[in-house]
């Protein structure tokens, strides 16, 4: 596995100043957060696990919602989907149901489930049209299970795919490029050490299954990242490594998050990565958010993650907003904040996040993929004329 230098950027800032609240549990921790209209939501952990939504101006409590009987296991903001006139939440939970929430009534508006055979449901997506929401299961007895519903017939599943994944599915996210790849294609991710994408709309599950990498490790995390070149996916794992791939799933990158390390003047050592999230000035960069076992948090980035020892940049550090581990966090570009959230039960907002368009560090080396694709493409017309 390949390690990197760590450099500062010549950009890099810091900041220790958050605006802050807490979650209506003050014994819980702050599990997702997202963006809603004039409002942020967080979901928490037991013993409440609730979603409690957060005014954006002043980060008072206004709403909680009960979240799910037995645990909250990720939330989304929804903007497509049928029926919908307005961003809402959606959640899935353990409970076996993914719901659609109305927050002027403080309950679900839609409940998707598979009466009869509930099974304990790790995440959750949305296709970009809106009519297809999938959903990962946990393993139990042979399978682990990808569900699909149409969101106007919420009682049962539309379809079921039982052999993807042979372990927890922990993500799923569709494409939302069609940039090379078919429409509604689902990523999804699993503690089996597999990372795959499927066709939403293929009915016969043996032929859904579009490629499969295997990491051989417990994938925590993995979604998207679109780039001039075409959609790339990133993952994470349960131990701390990070890796890159391209649609197809041929692997570019696999290091652990903490080799890169910077000492000096300035010192950051990473203890575990939070997320991943697209960078907004910088196409096709992707900005990598590590934390620190004392709360701290810092924004990295690679210029080419398609080069295994391509040097890593150290852009902000986000100190003293959190007592121990960070377990949630949003990249806010529309407001231009950072909005965290960690096993403090405190939601933390921090100003002042865009990275300068002209920071060289960000920039996104393509040239190594243009080439390879250039390669493959002088490949096929040499097997098409010896034929």
């Amino acid at each position: 596995m390949a390690a990197s230098v760590l450099l500062q950027s010549p950009h890099f800032t810091t900041s220790d100043k958050p605006q802050s609240s807490s979650l209506s549990s003050v014994q819980a921790y702050v599990l997702s957060i997202v963006s809603l209209p004039g409002q942020y939501a967080a979901s928490a952990s037991a013993p409440s696990n609730t979603i409690d939504i957060f005014d954006k101006t002043t980060l008072k409590g206004v709403e909680t919602l009960s979240g799910h009987e037995i645990a909250t296991t990720s939330l989304h903001t929804v903007t497509s989907l049928v029926g919908l006139s307005a961003p809402t939440l959606m959640s899935s939970g353990r409970d076996g149901s993914v719901k659609i929430w109305d927050p002027r009534s403080r309950s679900h508006s839609i409940k998707m489930t598979n009466l009869g055979a509930n099974r304990a449901l790790l995440c959750c997506d949305v296709s970009p049209d809106g009519t297809t929401v999938a959903a990962g299961t946990d393993f139990q007895g042979d399978d682990a299970l990808i569900l699909y519903w149409d969101p106007r017939q919420p009682a049962a599943p539309l379809r079921t795919h039982a052999s993807t994944h042979s372990d927890d599915i922990t993500t799923v996210s569709f494409a939302h490029s069609d940039s090379g790849i078919p429409r509604n294609t689902l990523l999804s991710a699993s503690s089996d050490g597999l990372v795959s994408t499927s066709n939403a709309d293929e009915p016969d599950e043996d032929e859904a299954v579009l490629h499969v990498g295997n990491w051989g490790c417990s994938i925590s995390q993995a979604g998207w990242n679109d780039t001039p070149a075409g959609p790339r996916i990133w993952a994470a794992s349960d131990m701390e490594t990070f890796s890159t791939w391209s649609h197809e799933l041929d692997q570019y990158q696999s290091l652990d998050i903490r080799s890169p390390v910077l000492h000096g003047q300035r010192t950051w050592v990473t203890d575990y990565l939070i997320t991943c999230a697209p960078t907004p000035n910088t196409p096709g960069a992707l900005g990598v958010f590590a934390g620190s076992n004392e709360g701290d948090i810092a924004l990295l980035s690679n210029a080419n993650l398609t080069v295994p020892d391509a040097p890593w940049y150290l852009h902000n550090i986000w100190s003293t907003g959190h007592v121990g581990v960070v377990r949630s966090l949003l990249w806010d570009h529309q407001n231009n904040v950072l909005v965290t959230g960690g096993e403090d039960a405190k939601l933390n907002v921090w100003p002042g996040l865009t990275p300068d368009a002209d920071d060289d560090s960000m920039a996104v080396d393509d040239s190594n993929v243009r080439k390879r694709a250039l390669e493959r493409d002088e490949e096929q017309e040499g097997k098409r004329a010896r034929r």
